[in-house]
């Protein structure tokens, strides 16, 4: 499969007592289908997988799949820091029907060259789900070097990577390595039009879940050629995306949600209520959608 266009990083709707509300889930995605998003992804980091147990990433994956119902791409978190989690996870999702499998880098205990090669090696020689490298260093604290890029994207079932690193150099030398068979999405929504220009089809994208036609309208326009478009577009919303991450994703977005009515709930720790300022911060943001 090639990934491409507008990915919402959904998030995971809790109600007041910290559950899953499955409801509001299956709100948010007929939502996204209506508004044009290309395809959806559940359990990355927007949805806050790492708080929840792994018999509620199985509930919000299978939620997810069975509402979308194969009209459009459905995207599973399966990554881990354990490659046998990750696989085992892995293997529940591509059962359930998913359409691609998201696979971050092993965080806290890293690996060398030759480690974070098998670490997604093992699960796409397991299953047939096309895979998503994501590289996120910021986060996870280890990166998945070029050269290890360039091994995993010759095998048959790594379709392409989910590029969130920030650095164009980085993302340039990645860009040599795509073709019919490897792809790059954009992970950073402030770098949707620059990645694009080097390649990217698309982007996982945290800005989508407030303003899905619009993410999805500045990525079909740079598809047709219309740079100017996609570039007007992107400047115009900068300010809202770089409030989405004043503090801590999803914290900001999740605020931002909640402040438009869409009623999503809280976090659970360590992720907790906004400050004071950065409410203020997304509060004024969203002066851009009125």
């Amino acid at each position: 499969m090639k990934f491409s266009g507008s990915y919402v990083a959904i998030v995971t709707p809790f109600n007041p007592d910290g559950s899953v509300n499955f409801d509001k889930l299956k709100e948010l995605v007929k939502w996204h289908l209506a508004e044009g998003t290309d395809g959806i992804v559940a359990l990355g980091t927007t949805g806050e997988s790492s708080t929840m147990s792994h018999e509620e990433d199985d509930d919000v994956a299978r939620c997810v799949i069975e509402t979308v119902n194969g009209r459009i791409p459905v995207i599973c978190g399966a990554g881990s820091n354990s490659t046998q989690t990750q696989l085992e996870k892995s293997r529940k999702y591509h059962d359930m029907g998913a359409d691609g499998l998201l696979l971050i880098t092993p965080y806290y205990n890293k690996a060398n060259d030759e480690g974070m090669y098998r670490h997604f090696a093992t699960v796409a020689d397991a299953v047939d789900t096309p895979i998503i490298l994501y590289n996120v260093p910021g986060r996870t604290g280890c990166a998945i070097s070029p050269a290890c890029c360039a091994r995993l994207a010759k095998h048959p079932n790594v379709a392409g990577i989910k590029e969130a690193s920030g650095n164009i150099s980085y993302a340039a030398k990645i860009a040599k390595l795509l073709g019919d068979d490897f792809c790059m999405l954009s992970g950073n929504d402030d770098m949707i039009v620059p990645m694009m220009s080097l390649g990217a089809s698309g982007v996982i994208s945290v800005w989508a879940n407030i303003c899905p036609r619009q993410c999805h309208d500045l990525v079909a326009a740079y598809q047709a050629g219309d740079t100017a478009k996609a570039r007007a577009i992107q400047l115009e919303y900068l300010d809202l995306i770089n409030a989405l991450f004043c503090e801590v994703n999803p914290i900001p977005v999740k605020e931002a949600m909640n402040q438009l009515g869409m009623g999503v709930g809280g976090y659970r720790l360590p992720l907790c209520e906004i400050s004071g300022s950065g409410r203020e911060t997304v509060r004024r943001a969203l002066e851009v959608l009125r």
